[in-house]
């Protein structure tokens, strides 16, 4: 019975290609919003990793970046750098808010850049100078395409005119963009200019991050250090809320409707061949064989379209930001084990229920009429 459902479905390859396709747009629909929502997660952190710092240090009570501020008073850099065991300091201003470009409002985090902290500027250029002076702005190319805001334009940071001198790669995302403008405009425009709102710090070889930490908390009054993987743990947590029920909202609808299609392609595949399977009763194969012979069909369907959307996955979903730039797109294997947990269980039940309706059918009836 094994060979006669793996032949039936060969015998037409073009409903299985159908049925298989159909599965496996379901099953994209659920790994997109997934790749979608940790793209964008990913994104949000993308500055913290890029900096490479052993530990951050910023206002007391602050833990994350993230919809956050942070003030210390631009010493305590100077201060920190004198401790035992560090390498070197970097140290940035600060602010999350929009931004008028284009005549549209972005949502941004704005990088106040000191030119003797060049590190803590854009890692990758499109075009345009990296580190902006007083008056200037340097915004994600994204952003440029998006708005049509090119080099030599202007924008508005909250009652202020900046020139566009540098558009960057790698610093665009949907829900905010990194934005690098001088350290002295983000200090006019939040009345800081002598103060910090984190410090980047880099350790000696051998020393223990735990160690500088705590030497850190000792020597300097007033503000949190935490680890490089304790901060970006903690400014990701908090950046994930903002859309994680949305996104848990949408992934539950694809994962229904996929389950449902699977259901569907897996109950009318068996069920078509009703009369074939009685037949085969009829011809004595057993109850187990014909249940046998369903779940084969129903696996293969859905094995089917499983390898269909792991193709398109690393195909089509990888080549879709090339296409669409604002989208942030991470896709892995792990997306694929709840489709895998949730609807083979789901194919194999309906292949059983429509089964169930051949074996109960009196072998005598097939050949009456």
């Amino acid at each position: 019975m094994i060979y006669w459902s793996i032949k039936t479905l060969l015998s037409e390859p073009t409903r299985l290609f159908i049925s298989a396709l159909a599965v496996s747009m379901s099953f994209l629909l659920v790994v997109f919003f997934s790749a979608v929502f940790e793209g964008e997660s990913e994104q949000m952190v993308t500055y913290l990793r890029k900096m490479d710092a052993d530990i951050w240090v910023m206002q007391k009570g602050v833990s994350n970046m993230h919809m956050a501020s942070s003030m210390v008073w631009d010493w305590k850099v100077d201060k920190i750098a004198s401790i035992p065991g560090v390498k070197a300091v970097s140290a940035i201003l600060y602010l999350n808010g929009p931004l008028k470009i284009g005549g549209k409002d972005w949502f941004s985090y704005l990088m106040g850049i000191s030119p003797k902290y060049k590190n803590t500027g854009p890692w990758d250029m499109a075009k345009g100078k990296a580190l902006p002076e007083q008056g200037e702005v340097v915004i994600p190319e994204v952003v440029s395409q998006l708005t049509g805001v090119q080099i030599g334009d202007e924008i508005t940071m909250v009652d202020r005119k900046l020139r566009v001198v540098g558009l960057t790669h790698g610093t665009f995302a949907m829900a905010s963009s990194v934005v690098f403008v001088s350290h002295e405009d983000l200090g006019n425009l939040l009345h800081g200019r002598d103060q910090v709102s984190y410090i980047m710090v880099y350790a000696n070889p051998g020393v223990s991050t735990q160690t500088l930490i705590q030497r850190i908390k000792d020597d300097v009054e007033k503000v949190n250090v935490l680890s490089s993987e304790d901060f970006i743990q903690s400014d990701w947590q908090l950046a994930t809320q903002m859309g994680t029920e949305i996104i848990r909202m949408m992934t539950t609808i694809g994962t229904l409707l996929a389950t449902l299609i699977v259901a569907f392609t897996s109950y009318s595949l068996v069920a078509r061949k009703k009369q074939e399977l009685a037949i085969a009763k009829a011809l004595g194969f057993s109850n187990g064989q014909i249940y046998s012979a369903a779940l084969c069909q129903s696996v293969v369907i859905t094995g089917t379209g499983l390898l269909f959307t792991l193709l398109l996955s690393y195909t089509l979903l990888t080549w879709l930001p090339a296409m669409i730039p604002q989208l942030n797109l991470a896709v892995g294997l792990h997306q694929f084990i709840p489709i895998v947990v949730i609807t083979l269980p789901v194919a194999v039940i309906a292949s059983f229920i429509a089964a169930r309706t051949v074996v109960k059918v009196d072998p005598m009836t097939v050949f009456s009429g």
